[in-house]
Formats: structure tokens, C-alpha cells, sequence
């Protein structure tokens, strides 16, 4: 075993070994990591796991984050020849785990990116290059030679959408990035001590697994039938091997009765036609938003008699069109969901954009005819998607889970004692708009949880619900403004920004904006605004806590005052 520091930050180390016959780990240890950015606290640290198959040929399973740029690839120049590496497979296209993608393709121009077609499509987005590549769906094999023959699963949704596992039958390794790790940093490098890990490991799987409990389910019955599993080779913590059977065990139970009580969306697409899988990925991102379950399921190879399953246990049904042509597969699965369909589900339709998609207006009549409710507008695809068109899906996929949980929030706000709910209601706060801009997509949201949070540097906090459109414009390392609204002349810009807007819909038009130096809108009628920075994010049930810096911000009139709201009640804005 071969352990590496950071001599800057000596908490950042590596811990290479190998693991089975022509296979080595190589784990990055961040010790002190306190915060998992976009989802949560972290008790122990964690780790970020890669690992080196030698065949005949050499493959590398998934890479590092970022902050270990001169670790992770010191470590692996000293364990293989970069030039000779054939393949970079790719489970997802999560930044802990393809960070340095970019950078092991710089010193390995050769080799052979493999991953699900989504993956694929995301990763050009992110290392801005040329690269040869090899679309993988589940049961497909790659060969390295001396047994080691690969196989890929698919297991959207874990927590990814792109997701695969591979399985290395030589080794009885299976590679499953996210699903079955736990956020645990220790230089043990297996689950030798069960007792150390359950908590953490249950943990993990509640806040990112079990959103997506028939995904796990899905996962699962595929895992089943890849035969022995010795060793799961996870993205982070420790690699299971003394527990696979009660650790796996435990997936199983937690997901059978997670999907027995969850509100689930069915998403029908086909994952080699046109931008299906793509814009089924962004729309299944907005449902998770909301604490909706999403199965996606492939139009092509789905059993019939599961479609029918699938649909009736369904609150919606969203379909990616399919090809035209009645010889397509696909086509038995839509003649499947129109059977099953019930009055009082929801359902939305996209343009898979594949050139020759089935009609889509003659499908959105006969669900309307069924007594089906439209939950977006149907969204068309005339050209190659832009971020536009990923945003509009991300925000109909918002729009239909929120449908879905109108009933429960409301039930939820009912659920408080009336003295709480008063006396909470008395916290008053001023009232703000956040603007922002990034590349194409923009967004807006009317906010009064905001408070100054820091002097050195300066900061502020601002609570953002999970399910705002721009909650996926407020990532750590994004920019926006935060405008400051005056009291008595804010009623025309409150009444504009609480608007529903449909998705994709421009949040400025007819409001007079000026530009900020970070590229985002400054509301020419704000009393004041501040240029932010997103520097960290933490998880509070129904919202995000947002930490920013402040880096620059002006007054336009210094004899005014904040606009202040009140509420009667505290639980809801």
C-alpha cells in the first residue's frame, strides 16, 4: 500500500493498493471535508475512489475531484504508463468522480472514453476537446484479455442520471461509483468493521438513494444476473467485500419500502434516438427537485408486461416520442401505456428530436380523451437542444412534481400547532430579488430569508427552496445579484416576480434592467444590489442553505429604506 500527502493541505491524501489479480485502487482521503456542496453535512470526511484493470489492456474506472489534481495523477503516472492506457470508463459525469478527466486525457490522447450516450454527451461539455469515445448500454462487454472481460450495467438515477456499473468477471469486481458507498474517510481500505460504517452508510443512502428507490430496484435485479459479486468497488468510502450480502441486503429492504410509499413518474425514452436520453436526464432532474421518484425506462427493451406495471403504479407518465416507423420496438411500449393509463394522472410529452418523431399532437388528444392532466406544455424540438431547452425541461420536470405534491404541501402546512405558527410567523425579513445569468439561461427569484452572514470575507446567507427553477443556478462557484427592494415602491417588481412563469419563460421581459459587472441583471428600480458569489451550500429539508461572498454592490438611494415583510403565519412564505 502506498500512501501520498498534499504538502499544502496535508489533510488531502492518497492511498493506492492493489485490490485483486491486475487491479489497484487508487483512493483520494479528504479528511476534513465537512460539506458534501450540493447535498450534505459529512461526519467523517470522504473519499473519492478510482481504479487501474490490467488486461491485455488497461482500463481506468472513473478518475478524482479536482482538488487532487497533483496527487491523484503523480500517483497514477508511478502505477501505469499514460500513453498505453486504452480506456477511461466513465459510471458518471458527477465532478467528484470526472473532475480530471480533461487532465488524464491531455496525457492519454489514445485512449477510448466509454460511458452511457448521456454521459458521453455531458462529458464534451466539460473537457472542451476532441476524444474517441464508445457508447455502452446495459449487457454490452469489452474485452482487455487474460479473463478480464468487462460487462456494463445500466443504473440511471444512482445518483446520476448518465450512471453504468461495470462488472469485471475475472475479479467478480463490481464498479458501482455512487450506489453502495458512504461518505467515510479511514485508511482501512475494505468494510471490515461493520459497526464503524452502518450509520453513515444508511445515511448516505437516504439522501441520495432513496429519492430514486425503484432506480435501486432496477439496479438491483440487473446486478442479479451478472452472477457472483466478491468485492464493489464504490466511489466513496470504503470497498465492500466482508459485507457485500448484508450491505446489499440492506439497499434491498430500504428501496422495497421506500417505493411502496413514494409518488412515482414514470419516463418513457429511448436512449439511442435522437436527444431522448438527454432531455429525459433534465426533466427527471427537475421531478427530483421535489422529492418525486422517477423510473426511467427505456421505450425499446422494456418488457410489456412491466410498462404496464410500471404505468399503473404511477402518479404521471412523461414520453419522449419515439420514431414514426410501426416496426420500432418502441411502438408496442406506447400502444402498452396508452392500455394502462388511468383518468387523474398527469402526464407531459417531449420531441426526442430523432427527425422523424411520432406525431405528437394526435398522443397529447388521446391522454386528454382519457381524462389525463397536462402537467407542461409540450416542449418541441425544432434544432439541436440549447441550455434554453435543457433549462425548459428541468423546469416542466419541476412544474409536473409540484403538481404531484400540491396535496401533501398543503397538508403539511395544516400540520402546525396555530400558537407555532403565529409566533414563528413573527420573524420579520426584508425583501429581495436575486438575478442572475449564466450563459444563456437566466433566472429570478423573489427571496426574504436573506441575512448578512460574515464580515472577513463579507457574506450572506440566503434560503432557497429545493424546488426553485433557479436553485440550479445557484451552485457553488456561480454569480448573481442580489437586489434590494425599497419600501414603498416595490409592489410593481413583487407582483411581476411572483408570477408563475412557464417553463423556459424570460423573467425580465417588460422590466428595466441594467448590466452587472458578473454579467447578471441589476433591477434599474432596486433601492440597492450587491454582486454575489456562491462559496458553499447546505441542506435544510425543504430548502438549500445558500452562503455567498459579496464582492461588490452599490446604493442608488441612500436616503430610502428596505422594503420589510411581514407574515402572519410561519410556515409558509
Amino acid at each position: 500500500m502506498v500512501v501520498l500527502a498534499d504538502r499544502k493541505q496535508n489533510r488531502l491524501t492518497i492511498q493506492t493498493s492493489e485490490i485483486a489479480a491486475n487491479t489497484t485502487a487508487i483512493r483520494s482521503l479528504d479528511w476534513d471535508r465537512d460539506r458534501f456542496d450540493i447535498e450534505y453535512g459529512l461526519q467523517n470526511g470522504t473519499t473519492y475512489n478510482s481504479f487501474i484493470i490490467q488486461g491485455e489492456r488497461t482500463a481506468l474506472v472513473d478518475a478524482s475531484h479536482e482538488k487532487f489534481r497533483h496527487l491523484y495523477l503523480d500517483s497514477l503516472k508511478d502505477l501505469i504508463d499514460l500513453s498505453q492506457l486504452d480506456y477511461i470508463i466513465i459510471s458518471h459525469t458527477e465532478p467528484d468522480h470526472s473532475g480530471l478527466v480533461k487532465d488524464v486525457l491531455q496525457l492519454a490522447p489514445n485512449a477510448t472514453v466509454i460511458g452511457s450516450k448521456v454521459a458521453l454527451q455531458f462529458l464534451e461539455d466539460m473537457v472542451h476537446q476532441p476524444f474517441q469515445r464508445q457508447i455502452v448500454k446495459n449487457g454490452d462487454r469489452l474485452d482487455l484479455g487474460n479473463g478480464h472481460e468487462l460487462e456494463f450495467v445500466s443504473a440511471p438515477n444512482l445518483h446520476w442520471p448518465d450512471t453504468i456499473f461495470t462488472y469485471d468477471r475475472a475479479t467478480q469486481i463490481l464498479y458501482t461509483c455512487d450506489a453502495f458507498g458512504l461518505h467515510y474517510c479511514d485508511e482501512r481500505m475494505f468494510d471490515e468493521d461493520l459497526t464503524a460504517i452502518e450509520a453513515d452508510f444508511q445515511y448516505y443512502y437516504e439522501c441520495l438513494m432513496a429519492p430514486n428507490a425503484r432506480s435501486v430496484i432496477s439496479a438491483m435485479k440487473r446486478m442479479g444476473e451478472l452472477g457472483k459479486v466478491n468485492i464493489i468497488g464504490t466511489g466513496h468510502g470504503p470497498l465492500l467485500s466482508h459485507n457485500v450480502a448484508e450491505l446489499t441486503g440492506r439497499y434491498r429492504s430500504w428501496s422495497q419500502n421506500q417505493a411502496k410509499t413514494e409518488t412515482t413518474v414514470a419516463l418513457f425514452y429511448t436512449p439511442d434516438y435522437g436527444y431522448s436520453d438527454r432531455l429525459a436526464a433534465f426533466i427527471s432532474h427537475g421531478i427530483d427537485k421535489t422529492g418525486v421518484a422517477v423510473e426511467m425506462v427505456d421505450m425499446r427493451t422494456t418488457d410489456q408486461q412491466e410498462v404496464q406495471e410500471i404505468v399503473g403504479r404511477s402518479a404521471g407518465v412523461i414520453i419522449g416520442m419515439p420514431p414514426s416507423s410501426l416496426s420500432d420496438p418502441a411502438h408496442d411500449t406506447l400502444s402498452s401505456i396508452l392500455a394502462a393509463v388511468k383518468a387523474k394522472q398527469v402526464f407531459g410529452l417531449f420531441e426526442s428530436g430523432g427527425g422523424d418523431d411520432e406525431p405528437i399532437y394526435p398522443l397529447q388528444n388521446k391522454f386528454r380523451n382519457l381524462g389525463l392532466t397536462p402537467a407542461f406544455g409540450i416542449i418541441r424540438i425544432q434544432d439541436t437542444p440549447t441550455e434554453n431547452t435543457y433549462q425548459q425541461c428541468e423546469e416542466s420536470g419541476t412544474d409536473l412534481g409540484q403538481l404531484l405534491t400540491r396535496d401533501r404541501s398543503i397538508k403539511q402546512l395544516k400540520a402546525f400547532a396555530a400558537d407555532l405558527e403565529k409566533a414563528l410567523g413573527r420573524i420579520s425579513s426584508g425583501l429581495y430579488i436575486i438575478t442572475t445569468q449564466k450563459g444563456e439561461l437566466s433566472g429570478a427569484m423573489l427571496a426574504s430569508w436573506v441575512a448578512q452572514a460574515s464580515f472577513q470575507p463579507l457574506g450572506v446567507t440566503i434560503a432557497v427552496a429545493k424546488d426553485r427553477a433557479i436553485e440550479s443556478l445557484m451552485q457553488v462557484g456561480d454569480r448573481f445579484v442580489l437586489n434590494v427592494l425599497e419600501e414603498g415602491n416595490y409592489q410593481a417588481l413583487m407582483k411581476h416576480f411572483l408570477k408563475r412563469f412557464p417553463p423556459g419563460a424570460d423573467r425580465f421581459a417588460g422590466v428595466k434592467t441594467q448590466m452587472a459587472t458578473n454579467g447578471s441583471p441589476i433591477l434599474t428600480d432596486a433601492l440597492a444590489y450587491m454582486e454575489c458569489e456562491v462559496a458553499s451550500r447546505m441542506e435544510c429539508n425543504d430548502h438549500w442553505i445558500v452562503y455567498c461572498t459579496v464582492y461588490a454592490g452599490r446604493v442608488s438611494k441612500p436616503e430610502s429604506i428596505t422594503a420589510v415583510h411581514h407574515r402572519k403565519l410561519g410556515n409558509s412564505y
